[in-house]
């Protein structure tokens, strides 16, 4: 019989699936649902900086009281923070999966004591979501990758439990940018992250938001990063997100090399009983494969498992298509 059990940032999952970080978790009901189905952990919803500034800056800018809005600023600041250190708390206090917390930030100031708070709290892992949009043409593409890399050097000061980074898809070379992370004490990295994308309603004639959940085909993308950098850095673990939306691609990416991979559109359209389905999908294909444990398997098919590592490395469709008319 198949076990599923597993590791990930040095802990232990009863699956692979993680629901990963959203509003589906930020009820302490939910989560209870999650592990009940089967789900490996969970990551909480995060903590926003961006979110807190808005809040911040929208209390200045309509109040002439100075000393009101610094004691305005600083509530709403610890309210946003206190309600996510109770989430923290209460999950840990409900479920026996790992709890992991997830901040959303824009700097490396502020995040160290929030950082502190939610170690404090218990949360068994942290993980980090950081995305600079490049706007500035006369800014080397470095210079943004070093915010990463400062943000990783001040928490490993102030925090013990392990820290994931939750990368965007857009990096020049996002192995480089693991590798730094690694360096820098990173335990694992989530390829990759999903922003928030504009589009443009033609007949209202104005920027909307674009869809908010992800397509099976995007599972292409991360496949191949995840593959490959499983491969060059087996030093840090892997957790493979976005395009996950039945078993099969779950056993896609475990092949590929990824510790555990991180599931949340599906889940908002199928609901938290689609975790039960895809594990059991994962079950049923091992059973039928003869492997008796995740890591019977994992990574036999990432780009230094296979024949013709070219596969994963090729970018051109030149092969495939030059034949089409």
């Amino acid at each position: 019989m198949a076990k599923l059990e597993t590791s990930y940032l040095g802990l232990s999952l009863r699956s692979p699936l993680i629901v990963s970080s959203s509003g589906l978790n930020s009820s302490v009901d939910r989560i209870k649902k999650y592990q009940e189905f089967g789900a490996g952990a969970i990551v909480l919803k995060s903590l926003f900086e961006e979110q807190i500034l808005h809040e911040v800056n929208h209390l200045e800018k309509y109040s002439d009281y100075t000393e009101a809005t610094d004691y305005l600023k600083h509530y709403v600041s610890a309210n946003n923070v206190q309600e996510y250190i109770n989430l923290i708390k209460n999950a840990k206090q409900s479920v026996d999966i790992p709890v992991i917390a997830s901040i959303n930030c824009l700097s490396d100031n502020q995040w160290l004591s929030f950082a502190s708070r939610i170690q404090e709290a218990g949360a068994d892992a942290l993980e980090v979501n950081i995305y600079y949009l490049p706007l500035d043409p006369k800014r080397k593409a470095e210079e943004y990758e070093q915010v990463y890399n400062s943000i990783a050097e001040k928490l490993q000061k102030v925090i013990t439990i392990p820290v994931a980074y939750k990368l965007g898809s857009h990096f020049t070379n996002p192995l480089n940018v693991v590798e730094h992370l690694r360096y820098r004490g990173a335990k694992g990295v989530v390829l990759f992250n999903r922003f928030f994308e504009p589009d443009i309603d033609i007949h209202a004639m104005k920027v909307v938001p674009a869809d908010i959940f992800s397509n099976p085909s995007d599972l292409r993308y991360t496949l191949r990063w995840v593959a490959i950098a499983s491969h060059l850095i087996p030093e840090i673990d892997i957790s493979a997100s976005t395009g996950v939306h039945d078993g099969e691609a779950l056993v896609k990416m475990l092949l590929a090399g990824a510790k555990s991979v991180q599931v949340c559109s599906a889940i908002y359209r199928n609901g938290p009983k689609h975790i039960e389905v895809m594990l059991n999908t994962l079950t049923e294909w091992m059973n039928q494969k003869g492997f008796k444990t995740i890591s019977d398997f994992r990574g036999k098919l990432n780009v230094g498992s296979i024949a013709d590592p070219t596969q994963y490395e090729r970018s051109q469709f030149m092969k495939y298509f030059s034949n089409y008319e």
